[in-house]
This record gives structure tokens, C-alpha cells and sequence, in this order.
């Protein structure tokens, strides 16, 4: 993939975490940008309620295009940061999303994970992060 477009989808995972938060409990904000292999981009976040299980910005990009009918996708870029911080760290899908990606990415999906703190970014496979992923 160009960086161009890795640009991209780090800008609007940067701005999907930064406008459309909701994270009162943790106070950490997860913005995401999901690649279709047609092109299209879906944003997400993470949204945090009182119950035992939030939603993760991963799995809510994922919702939004399975639900807008995509069936197959490229990438996906995952940004975060503590709400007191200016600037976004390593932040990586955690074992329940990776588990959800598997169901419907193959094991070469790319998941990018952008440190503005660093200035880099990371670039793993569904593979590398979820080595035996349950299937039945």
C-alpha cells in the first residue's frame, strides 16, 4: 500500500478518535479507518458504557461496513491516546477484536498502529497478532 494512502487513513482515524469519542471510563480514545479491497473507508471508535462490554473502535468500523455490505477488506488503522495527552501512542487491537477480525479478514489483513509520539508506524498481519485463532 502507498504511503499516501496509509496518510490517509491515519488522518481519518485521527479525526473519528478526536470528534467522536466515548470514553468517560477509561478516558482513552481509539480511532480507526477500515480499507475495503473495493476502496472504501469506514471509521470508527471506541464506545464505552456502565455495562461489562464496550464496543472497541475496530469492531464498530467493522460493523459499519459488514452492515453496509463488504465482505472483504485490505487494512485497517488504529490510532490512540489518554484523553490528557496531545499526542497518539502505539495502540494495538486487544484479543477480542483480533479474535472478530479473523472471522471475517484473512490472516494477511494488514493492521497498521500509528505512534505520533515516535513518528512511526507499525505494520502487522492478522497472523502476526493472532498466531491461533479459534475457528470452528
Amino acid at each position: 500500500m502507498n504511503q499516501e494512502l496509509i496518510n490517509k487513513l491515519i488522518d481519518i482515524a485521527k479525526e473519528m478518535s478526536q470528534k467522536n469519542f466515548c470514553c468517560q471510563h477509561s478516558k482513552f480514545t481509539v480511532g480507526t479507518a477500515l480499507l475495503t479491497e473495493s476502496g472504501n473507508i469506514y471509521g470508527g471508535f471506541n464506545i464505552e458504557n456502565d455495562g461489562i462490554q464496550s464496543i472497541c473502535g475496530e469492531r464498530s468500523a467493522f460493523v459499519k461496513a459488514l452492515t453496509a455490505g463488504e465482505k472483504k477488506f485490505k487494512a485497517i488503522v488504529v490510532v490512540g491516546k489518554n484523553l490528557s495527552d496531545p499526542k497518539f501512542t502505539k495502540t494495538l487491537p486487544c484479543g477480542y477484536c483480533r479474535q472478530f477480525m479473523s472471522e471475517y479478514a484473512h490472516p494477511d489483513f494488514i493492521i497498521y498502529a500509528y505512534d505520533e509520539i515516535e513518528n512511526k508506524i507499525y505494520t502487522y498481519t492478522l497472523k502476526e497478532l493472532l498466531p491461533e485463532s479459534f475457528k470452528l
